[in-house]
């Protein structure tokens, strides 16, 4: 009987979410979103998080241009002579549950990411963080130590409940599979694996949302979010360039070619063996790569080729070593650090063949493509180099390198002092370059525009002599919606995955 009820469960649960589709419920108020799986949501300790853009609130916010404004903190003022920055809350907001939100919840959540306990990636966005003063429940300063450029930029942080989390583990807590926010959307249920149900918080500060209910259905294979479109059983997903493809003049769906500052190349686990040995040979690997046959072949043409992380930034420097396609140059640099070809046309090192297996991401076909042409462009010079898609999804660790994701359309700190600094919170390659480090430092403490320019010049230029990744593409986010769907602003720069289409959530309809 038990079994029998079960399978009932479950066949209910599918057709509600069908239901909920093209056909939203006959009323428009449903929206059905194609999303990655989650298994926890955790804005703090993991920045990949786009439903976190419906849940929580930030003291500032970006708008549809990328500027800031005011959230949670309705205005604020910086000391240039004491680097302390003061902002002013909001009144009357309450959390999910009713309890007021105070300065003590941007306290502790600010806190919590500083605990290196915690080992939240964002830690490096608040080094400079050395008191936080609750003036008032509606006032909070932070006194820095050193000038950050890009502070403001990072409160656009989710803000986090004490009242549920103070002395909890920040990984392991239950909050995080039955969060609360002061967002405009609540969480009302979560089938693990399946879907992930948001009503709309009625009493929401900024103003009430339109669309009523938000499923972030689990659809973690890409071709089964196509597929899923297609019958109807999807409202809003992001999807491959070949899948969106097939969707062009689809009745009744709409395909959204947004733009991103969100590129795709090689990680190398500086950590692993051949790389302490081998770094040297990164250079000619990057002359390897034709870039644009990856743009053509892959993204067909919806995106352009890399070679910074800074390339759409203002301060991105076009006078840096590209690295553009050029095999002549691998070989020159090849033979200058020692490397022959074996008999069978391979280079060889000290005796010892060149090898190396790319991984890509299971489920994400865009990565995998692109490990897929990359070993071949490689195998064509003569490295010995596979791709793989590990079962068991990326071992960061133990692996020898991998296509990586990364990008921010925001400030040049963001996804880079991180991202590629000396140990910090989210540099997954061990990559360590002093002069890296330097100019990103020097960069983030100085408001002058000329200074900052030359800072990540010179980080470019550094990094381009000792790459830490090799560089192939940045690409546009394709969505396919439902064109009742009204209200996604299409001229936003998205970031890492595409996210951000979200930011305008309480404006979004469903026309019958």
């Amino acid at each position: 009987m038990k079994k029998i009820f079960a399978l009932l469960l479950a066949v209910i649960m599918v057709l509600s979410l069908a239901a909920c589709g093209s056909g939203s419920s006959g009323d428009g108020s449903t929206l059905v979103y194609g999303s990655g799986d989650y298994d926890s949501i955790n804005p703090i300790m993991n920045e990949h998080c786009e439903i976190k853009h419906l849940l929580f609130d930030s003291l500032v916010k970006r708008d549809g241009d990328g500027n800031l404004v005011p959230s949670l903190a309705t205005e604020w003022s910086y000391d240039e002579a004491a680097f302390v920055y003061t902002f002013k809350l909001a009144e009357g907001v309450k959390w999910h549950d009713g309890e007021a939100f105070t300065a003590e919840d941007v306290k502790f959540t600010i806190e919590a990411i500083m605990d290196p306990d915690n080992g939240s990636e964002n830690y490096p966005n608040y080094e400079e963080v050395s008191a936080i003063n609750v003036i008032s429940d509606t006032e909070i300063q932070f006194v820095l130590s050193e000038p950050n450029y890009a502070f403001l930029d990072y409160m656009t942080m989710s803000i986090l409940p004490e009242h549920k989390l103070a002395g909890e583990d920040m990984w392991e807590s239950d909050y995080f599979k039955n969060p609360i926010g002061t967002g405009p959307y609540k969480l009302e249920s979560w089938d693990v694996g399946q879907a992930i149900t948001l009503v709309k918080n009625e009493d929401y500060f900024a103003g009430a949302a339109k669309i009523d209910t938000i499923i972030f259905k689990i659809v973690t294979d890409d071709s089964a979010k196509a597929l899923q479109l297609k019958n109807g059983e999807l409202d809003l997903a992001q999807v491959t360039p070949k899948d969106a493809a097939a969707f062009d003049g689809e009745e009744g769906l709409t395909v959204l070619d947004m733009a991103t500052a969100d590129y795709r190349g090689i990680l190398y686990n500086f950590w692993n063996p051949f790389w302490q040995e081998n770094a040297d040979l990164i250079p000619a690997i990057n002359f390897c790569i034709d870039r644009q046959a990856i743009v053509d072949a892959v993204l067909l043409g919806q995106g352009f080729p890399a070679y910074s992380p800074i390339q759409l930034n203002k301060y991105n420097y076009e006078g840096v070593e590209h690295y553009d396609y050029a095999p002549a140059k691998a070989v020159e640099v090849l033979g200058s650090i020692g490397c022959e070809k074996d008999a069978q046309g391979y280079w060889c090192r000290n005796g010892e063949r060149i090898s190396f297996t790319i991984n890509a991401t299971p489920g994400d076909q865009v990565r995998i493509d692109m490990a897929q042409i990359a070993a071949q462009q490689l195998q064509q010079i003569g490295l010995d180099v596979k791709a793989n898609v590990p079962a068991e999804g990326i071992d960061w660790g133990g692996q020898e390198c991998c296509i990586i994701g990364w990008g921010s359309p925001f400030d040049a700190d963001d996804h880079t002092y991180k991202v590629f600094g000396t140990g910090k919170g989210a540099n997954y390659s061990g990559y360590s370059n002093a002069d890296v480090d330097k100019y990103l430092t020097l960069a983030r403490q100085t408001a002058i525009d000329s200074e900052r320019a030359e800072y990540y010049k010179q980080f470019q230029i550094a990094m381009a002599e000792a790459p830490a990744y090799t560089f192939f593409c940045y690409i546009d986010a394709m969505y396919v919606a439902d064109s009742r769907l009204k209200g996604i602003d299409t001229n936003t720069v998205l970031g890492h995955h595409g996210v951000g289409i979200f930011w305008n959530i309480t404006e979004w309809s469903i026309e019958n």
